[in-house]
């Protein structure tokens, strides 16, 4: 009987292709609309028209998948980030343009959880955040980071900023964790807490605001 089950669920998933891909895509879908607590294996296996079963054996559990959804939001919000370093203009001054280009990144950031409040709510939710210290990465250069995470970006427009002579090598350290911080707190805030609702152009004041504190702090 249970052989039987078992065929019955290859066919199923034949039918879908790639039934891993199948149920990342409806749990993104999921996450987008309604957050992390969206995702669950068994209504997404439901969704993609399969037994949990078979779904079981591509995510063991609810945290499994729930990774799987923070990968495909860390890689759109990296594409957002690079997005904005694309389209910022070129300035003659390395220092004017390294401190133009942190700005631009600290936007993508804002930008991103505004449009997709459900899925930059699952990102965190599951956890999916790099820690890898400045002195692990192999180059500063954005383009060797592109294709990683956000941090990485984060961290490679910091070192130009070291490398332009906008900020001194000694205050390097842990400057990616606090321009990190001050953006994500002000996506909180506008998605998740008491600035939900303000009109946008308000939100860009502010958050101009909060991007000269980062650049005058560092």
């Amino acid at each position: 009987m249970s052989t039987l089950s078992g065929k019955k669920d290859e066919i199923r998933g034949y039918h879908h292709g790639d039934l891993r891909n199948a149920l990342v895509d409806a749990a993104v879908t999921a996450a987008r609309v309604n957050g992390p607590e969206a995702v669950v294996v068994r209504d997404m296996a439901r969704q993609v028209g399969v037994s949990h079963n078979a779904a079981y054996r591509h995510f063991a559990s609810r945290e499994n998948l729930l990774t799987a959804v923070a990968e495909v939001g860390l890689g759109g919000l990296a594409a957002t980030m690079r997005e904005e370093l694309e389209a910022t203009p070129r300035k003659r001054d390395p220092a004017a343009r390294a401190r133009q280009r942190l700005r631009a990144i600290g936007r993508a950031y804002v930008s991103y959880a505004m449009a997709e409040p459900g899925l930059f709510r699952t990102i965190w939710a599951a956890a999916q955040y790099p820690s890898v210290p400045p002195s692990a990465l192999a180059s500063n250069d954005i383009a060797q980071a592109e294709m990683s995470d956000p941090y990485l970006i984060l961290n490679a427009v910091l070192d130009e900023l070291v490398d332009a002579g906008a900020i001194p090598a000694s205050r390097r350290p842990y400057s990616e964790t606090v321009a990190w911080s001050a953006v994500h707190g002000l996506s909180m805030l506008i998605i998740n807490g008491p600035l939900a609702g303000m009109p946008r152009a308000e939100i860009d004041r502010v958050l101009n605001r909060l991007c000269d504190v980062i650049d005058a702090g560092l």
